[in-house]
């Protein structure tokens, strides 16, 4: 029998369907969390061989106890994941410690957590980049700027989501800005690309080959929606276009990626500039991991299938027998507390309820980017999806 370890498996809540899938494709799934046992979900509890307490997923000596208590009571372990961004570097980390050959290990993980070592991949794989600089001074940055322009978009090379994102479009800001960040962080400079966020979403074999794959359209900049508290806003596409397809493929081959569900981002051009013609596919990053939030949720929404049975599978059987059946948009509203809106909740909820698929409020930990107040629902054309967004969307006078 083979042994996954899962990191964090009771955060968010619905990877326990990670852990009950592979439990049932006859892995042996052991578990490392912060939340005490008898808080766990039934449903997580009844997937878990066994389950070990830490105090802090942030200490890595109390994880690698952990892991090496599993190794000695089951044997070696075959896989250790999390399937969050936040942890990718622990698990090479402790991948690298216990030989477990399944995944990333420690020295690969600049090139797919740092934004700037990113782009040589992308390039490889013949997708255009923005142009970058790696903040140091203002005649340094200036310099850069003299070439590409304001504005320009500064954020942490190694980060995750849109966290410490900005935009700066003059050089009073960009004195500001260098004037109060601190300057340990690593921060990278881009040339500012106006675009819509379109993704990959794919869940790859062992031969960096989709047993899976679809994708989704952010029409608002994820860093306008955390800084500026902007509704959050995406949907899952009926059909992943082409242009994409061929890219998220090309990408997972030079990344070299493989046995993992992928989160890649790509910019569609929606006006001609230096890095490309207007619809063009350029890069923005890779995560190596599910899109955020309820997506998987979303995914199955749209593709009436489910991708929690399908990764379980792929790392189970190196394939699926899991098909997809009739697709739909699938739309994410994410509404904020403090604003009100034009159509109350109870009165969308009840003019979709035959769309709607999830009504659920978000942790307080993903509500900067992802609202408070979530409406899910699936639409079989466009013109429902935009009506969704008109109504969910729209302010009171």
């Amino acid at each position: 029998m083979k042994n996954f370890v899962f990191i964090s498996p009771n955060f968010p809540t619905h990877f326990s369907r990670f852990c009950r899938e592979l439990a049932g494709n006859g892995l042996r799934v052991l578990g490392v969390g912060d939340q005490p046992y008898d808080e766990l979900l039934p449903e997580l509890k009844e997937s878990l061989t066994e389950y070990y307490k830490v105090g802090s997923l942030e200490n890595y000596d109390e994880v690698y106890r952990a892991v090496a208590y599993f190794c000695f009571r089951y044997g070696p372990v075959d896989w250790l994941e999390s399937n969050n961004e936040y942890w990718l570097e622990q698990d090479a980390r402790l991948r690298t410690a216990f030989h477990i050959t399944s995944g990333w290990q420690i020295e690969d993980i600049p090139a797919i957590k740092f934004k700037s070592k990113m782009k040589a991949c992308y390039e490889q794989a013949g997708i255009p980049v923005a142009r970058y600089h790696l903040v140091d001074d203002f005649e340094g940055c200036k310099k850069f700027i003299d070439t590409v322009g304001f504005p320009v978009i500064v954020k942490p090379d190694n980060g995750v989501g849109a966290s410490h994102t900005y935009k700066l479009d003059n050089e009073q800001e960009l004195k500001d800005y260098l004037a109060t960040r601190d300057p340990s962080v690593p921060v990278i400079m881009e040339e500012f690309i106006r675009g819509e966020i379109h993704s990959y979403d794919a869940i790859l074999d062992s031969h960096s080959e989709p047993v899976f794959e679809t994708g989704n359209i952010t029409p608002i900049a994820i860093m306008d929606i955390v800084n500026n508290e902007d509704n959050a806003v995406f949907h899952i596409m009926k059909q992943l276009q082409d242009d994409v397809r061929a890219a998220g493929r090309a990408a997972a081959k030079a990344f070299g990626v493989h046995s993992r569900f992928v989160h890649f981002e790509f910019f569609r051009l929606t006006e001609d500039q230096p890095i490309g013609k207007k619809g063009q596919v350029v890069a923005l990053e890779v995560n190596m991991r599910p899109c955020g939030g309820f997506a998987p949720d979303m995914m199955n929404f749209a593709n009436s299938t489910d991708v929690y049975k399908i990764y379980a599978d792929m790392i189970a059987y190196d394939s699926t027998l899991k098909t997809t059946g009739e697709k739909q948009y699938c739309v994410f509203v994410g509404r904020r507390d403090r604003r009100t809106y034009r159509i109350s909740g109870e009165d969308l909820a009840r003019k979709y309820a035959y769309h709607m698929r999830m009504q659920v409020r978000m942790p307080d930990a993903l509500a900067d980017a992802m609202g408070n107040q979530v409406y899910i629902a699936v639409f079989p054309d466009e013109a429902g999806l935009q009506q969704f967004y008109s109504d969910a969307l729209t302010f009171a006078d």
